[in-house]
């Protein structure tokens, strides 16, 4: 995402966010901002190591509360982790996507497809069909290797073979 459609992008989610009558403050706009412009998938202690310099006296707490008002407004959501400490990972949600996620190393890979609104769509109302559920909201995730890992099994199972 270049500069320009990253301020595009953040001015438009404020936007959004004062139309909800939620007021914007500067730890917001960051934590916002750093979402937007890191694509890395961060847990909370990712996104305060990476905005501290820029908020020395912010609190893990505010990131926590922050990240948890714009989940519920549907701006960022939460990815669960296939770490060991079961930590939860959060992802700007301004472009619809889903998620491969590895297995082995915990690696998340955005993956956008054109045809991501009409599979959504088809699954919630294959939910609502099947269960009677009102769904709400859905979130896509794919799991298996990634491509570095796979190299990495398949040169350890080289290796304990020879």
């Amino acid at each position: 995402m270049t500069e320009e459609s990253a301020a595009h992008t953040l001015a438009a989610v404020i936007t959004k966010l004062k139309s909800r009558n939620i007021r914007i403050t500067p730890q917001r706009e960051v934590i916002l901002n750093y979402l937007i412009t890191h694509h890395n998938h961060p847990d909370v202690e990712t996104i305060y190591q990476g905005i501290a310099d820029q908020l020395p006296n912010l609190s893990v707490a505010t990131v926590y509360n922050t990240l948890k008002l714009f989940i519920d407004n549907d701006i960022v959501i939460e990815l669960p982790s296939t770490d060991k400490d079961g930590s939860l990972h959060y992802d700007f949600f301004g472009v619809p996507h889903f998620h491969a996620i590895c297995e082995n190393c915990g690696k998340i890979t955005d993956v956008f497809a054109d045809e991501y609104a009409s599979i959504s769509k088809q699954v919630t109302q294959l939910t609502n069909q099947q269960t009677g559920y009102l769904v709400t909201s859905s979130h896509l995730e794919v799991y298996g290797l990634c491509p570095e890992c796979q190299q990495k099994l398949n040169s350890e199972n080289l290796a304990t073979t020879n």
